[in-house]
């Protein structure tokens, strides 16, 4: 049953449990954001975070550093909301909070031990949908092939900045040549 209620002192209404982006609540879900210059240039490159069940992020910001409710490198502007029930072996939010305690410890490695190992240590805790392999691989693939955008503010800022860059150099081959 879905239930409303709203929040005192403000005169909106908003789905209890349910994706809320301008509070920045993804219950269940792993989110993505650009990651400034790198995915200017490469626009499926980017940042990821796993989810409470409240909707609280956590990511794995840098060495020794996993941010609560404030996302490293911005606001989410795609997520992939998970199935609470695949948990298999561990409770989701006990495998969140296991993995970020884990990765607290943990040097940050942008090709082998990052952002995208964090959630995927966390989903191997939980033993999510009866899968332990889970990897960085699995998870950028997952979130390009299953995600949505938060709106048309997530699509801007993810591609925007890679088309204005290819019209840049468009116009300027156009011109030189």
């Amino acid at each position: 049953m879905v239930r409303y209620r709203r929040l005192m002192g403000d005169n909106e209404m908003f789905v209890e449990g349910g994706i809320d982006t301008d509070r920045q609540r993804y219950p269940h879900c792993i989110v993505w954001t650009p990651l400034p210059l790198i995915s200017w240039f490469f626009p499926l490159i980017g940042h990821t975070g796993i989810c409470t069940a409240d909707g609280v992020i956590h990511d794995f910001a840098g060495p020794y550093t996993v941010t609560v409710d404030n996302m490293a490198f911005g606001t989410p502007t795609k997520y992939w909301q998970l199935d609470p029930s695949k948990a298999k072996d561990m409770e989701w939010d006990a495998a969140v909070l296991a993995a970020s305690q884990e990765y607290r410890g943990r040097m940050h490695n942008l090709f082998c031990d990052n952002c995208h190992s964090h959630v995927a240590r966390a989903l191997n805790l939980m033993n999510y949908d009866g899968k332990s392999n889970w990897n960085m691989f699995h998870i950028g693939v997952y979130l390009l092939l299953r995600s949505k955008f938060t709106g048309l503010g997530g699509v801007l800022r993810t591609y925007l900045p890679f088309l204005i860059i290819v019209a840049v150099i468009l116009i300027v081959g156009i011109l030189v040549g």
